[in-house]
């Protein structure tokens, strides 16, 4: 799999960019005395998840990628936490809460998916290598003179 030249290009980062949005928006009406506790830690979360992304993005290897996917859908549990126990409280509506829980559902689906791609590309490298090892020159493995 190639990479896109920009995150940007990325549809899970594109998705994460409008959760993050719309849970800045929802949030809004959360009282202040949440503004440094529960409110902080939403924000937060939110950004997270598309600064990871795009983070890994910039890094060298598929490895280092799939890592800070992997943050980034740890990101987005605990905003979903976060969000749910909000609504608990009756800090928000309903109708709200089930847009950011679908919205952070597509986000999830999009990472585990872009995670598993990049896990069967190294898989199929690393397969390639093991078969070009072994189809490779004879005499280079020390099986003929």
């Amino acid at each position: 799999m190639s990479r896109p030249k920009s995150y940007r290009d990325l549809i899970v980062w594109q998705k994460a960019m409008g959760l993050a949005r719309q849970t800045y928006v929802l949030t809004a009406g959360l009282p202040k005395s949440e503004a440094y506790g529960l409110l902080a830690q939403v924000k937060r979360a939110a950004v997270s998840i598309p600064s990871n992304i795009a983070e890994g993005h910039g890094r060298l290897t598929d490895l280092q990628f799939r890592h800070f996917l992997r943050n980034a859908r740890g990101s987005l549990n605990e905003l979903q936490t976060q969000i749910e126990l909000a609504a608990n409280l009756g800090y928000l509506d309903k109708q709200g809460v089930k847009v950011l829980m679908d919205q952070g559902s597509e986000v999830a689906r999009l990472l585990n998916g872009l995670i598993g791609s990049l896990r069967q590309c190294r898989a199929s490298a690393e397969m390639n290598t093991a078969n070009s090892a072994s189809t490779a020159n004879p005499a280079q493995h020390g099986l003929h003179k």
